[in-house]
This record gives structure tokens, sequence and C-alpha cells, in this order.
């Protein structure tokens, strides 16, 4: 597999071990690979897991020199340029939409680049956050990689799409949210960053989740009560009883399908999930975390990017976190964020106490 010199400003440790961050959980893929029915879908599934630790590893070792991102910097256009990577392991691929083009008719192209501003005005109008960075970074995807790939993620600098295998999974460009989460990463590696494992892990997995869920809420301006709630709707083919991968709302919804299973997320402590696959959980247990925040939009009503995301995200750029953040130290990070921003006997703080302890986080 070929990797462009550009993308390394140091060494690459192929022999180290890193994260699998991308929008499809690999328990998900690894079920998938196993169906025999299904031959397309699976020999597409086992592709993407092999391929998912080489990019992550690439990402990672990245975030490893990411400084901090600025906060209240004021916030300039996007940049963005769209790549075809033509069905081909090969990053970036060949330009095919730069900022301010029209729209080239390829449905993946236009709405990854449709994505990007989409993610870039959310941070700019509700955080004032100049781009992924604070600090203006141009925003590039890559279309169309590889064949039939089931993924998308971030690797660190970039955003990558694959078009899905047709039979479980459609092109990965379809869902806002999905690129809203991914670039999310982004602004977690340069706002100094949750380790991948564990509950810091799931927090990691579930800050990307929120944002995520709050860009496509900012596009469509859509209230807490109109948003459904749903990370990565219209991924799944109709051959699938499901409607996205995660349900924040209703963690443990997403999906009930014969082939994929039942959607194994937790909606509190009580069923956390203890395991050493998925980097301890962070797929899984991300829906304890992703309950509470839709807990405290809901009790606030309104727009969900308001007080809610105001407080998370004061939280995760405060540079107060630790990069092994347990849910109780971010449960009380969250409560003072609230504190800070609209005061102890605001309705803000009271409904972000009352949303971890309902989902049994003790803060």
């Amino acid at each position: 597999m070929f990797f462009p010199h550009r993308f390394f400003s140091h060494r690459f440790f192929p022999h180290r071990s890193f994260p699998h961050c991308s929008i499809v959980p690999p328990y998900l893929l690894r079920r998938l690979a196993a169906q025999d029915e299904l031959s397309g879908a699976a020999e597409a599934a086992r592709n993407a897991l092999l391929h998912v630790p080489t990019f992550h590893a690439a990402r990672a070792e990245l975030s490893l020199l990411a400084p901090p991102g600025v906060r209240g910097a004021k916030s300039g256009p996007p940049e963005r340029t769209i790549y075809d990577a033509r069905s081909l392991e090969q990053l970036p691929g060949s330009p095919v939409r730069k900022e301010g083009k029209a729209p080239t008719g390829d449905p993946a192209t236009d709405e990854a680049y449709d994505g990007l501003g989409h993610t870039h005005r959310l941070y700019a109008d509700a955080f004032g956050r100049d781009s992924i960075d604070g600090r203006g970074l141009p925003l590039e995807a890559s279309a169309h990689y590889g064949k039939r790939y089931d993924n998308a993620f971030w690797d660190g600098r970039q955003m990558v799409f694959g078009d899905g295998d047709g039979e479980v999974f459609g092109r990965f460009t379809k869902s806002l949210s999905v690129i809203g989460h991914e670039l999310a990463h982004g602004v977690t590696q340069y706002s100094g960053g949750l380790n991948y494992r564990n509950q810091a892990g799931a927090l990691n997995e579930s800050l990307s989740d929120v944002f995520g869920a709050l860009v496509e809420q900012y596009a469509k301006q859509q209230s807490t009560a109109e948003a459904s709630w749903l990370i990565g709707e219209g991924l799944f083919t109709d051959q699938v009883q499901g409607a996205a991968l995660r349900s924040m709302k209703a963690p443990g919804t997403a999906y009930d399908d014969d082939v994929l299973g039942k959607d194994p997320q937790p909606d509190s402590m009580d069923s956390y999930v203890r395991t050493s696959a998925d980097n301890g959980g962070v797929h899984i247990n991300s829906g304890i975390p992703n309950r509470a925040f839709c807990l405290v939009a809901t009790a606030l009503g309104g727009n969900a990017w308001d007080a809610p995301g105001q407080i998370w995200y004061q939280t995760l750029s405060g540079g107060t976190l630790s990069p092994n953040a347990t849910f109780g130290a971010f449960a009380r990070a969250t409560a003072a964020s609230a504190k800070e921003l609209f005061g102890a006997d605001s309705p803000a703080h009271d409904a972000v106490r009352s949303a971890w302890e309902t989902v049994k986080v003790k803060l």
C-alpha cells in the first residue's frame, strides 16, 4: 500500500500498536466478514479490517505532533480540496473539486465537499473555531477510496471515504453525521487528545458522535426535538434491518439485523461492557456519554449547539481533561463547564448533573 510522502512529517513506525478510529466499529466489520451468504460484502469487510490499522497508525503518529488549537480565534472561510482516489488504495488521488468551484455531478465528490463546508461552518459559527485545528487548517478529502471499501476515516491530515460494498453499506459520503464525526477526531487531536482506549477512548468516540450530530443538526437547522440523534443514518442499504450505526437518544436500538446482529451499546453504567476487544469497548461504551449529552439537550430544548454544545466544547478544548479521563472525570468537567458558563443555579448546570445521574455515572 502506498502512502505519499506529504502525509508524514516524521518517521512512520509500523511495528507499534495504534487505535482503530474509523466510523464502522471493528466488531461490526468482523461479524460481516464472517458471513458466507454475503460473499461480496464479507470480502469488503475483510479488506476494511486489513486496511484500517495501517491508515490509523499514520493518523496516530501525526497526532503526536499536533499543537493545541487556538480557542476564540477569528474564523476564516474554508479551504477545501476533494480528490478522487479512483478506486485505488493510493492517497490522495487526483484533485477534482477545489474551493469555490462548481459541483462536479459526482455524488460522492460533492457530498464530501458540502460535508466539509458544513463542518467548518458549525465550528466557526457556534464555537468561534477556525477550522479543525483552530488555525485555519485546509480541509481535504479523498472519495472513491479502494474497491467496495466499507469505511470512512480521518487519517490525521485528511478525510478518506469508501464507496461501500453495495450490499450492506452504501457510499460513506451520504451521511453528514459521519463526516462530522470523523472530522471531530481531528478537533480532539488538536485540542490535546484523549487516549483511544477504555473510558478515555469511549469519550473520544462519544465526542465525535456529539459533534457529528451537531454538524448535521446545524446544517439542517434542526431543534433538539426535531433531530434524529442517529449517527450514520443512510449508510445501510435497504437489505439491512437498521436505521444507523448508533443512536445517541436510545443506545442499543440503532439496528437489529440477522446478519449484523443487534446494536450492542449500553445506555447506562448498569450495562457497561468490560472487554479487551475494540480497544476496551470504545465504540460500544460510547453510548453512555452519548445518551448523557442527548439528555442534557432534551432537558434544555432549543438548539443542541447552543448551551449543550458550548458545555461539551468548553470541556474538550479547555485544557483540563487528562488523556486518560474516565467517565466520572468527564462528567465532573462538564458540570464545571456548565457552572462556569451559565452559573451554579442555572438550568444548564442542573441538566448536566441530572443527565450523568440518569446514566449512572458518579460526579
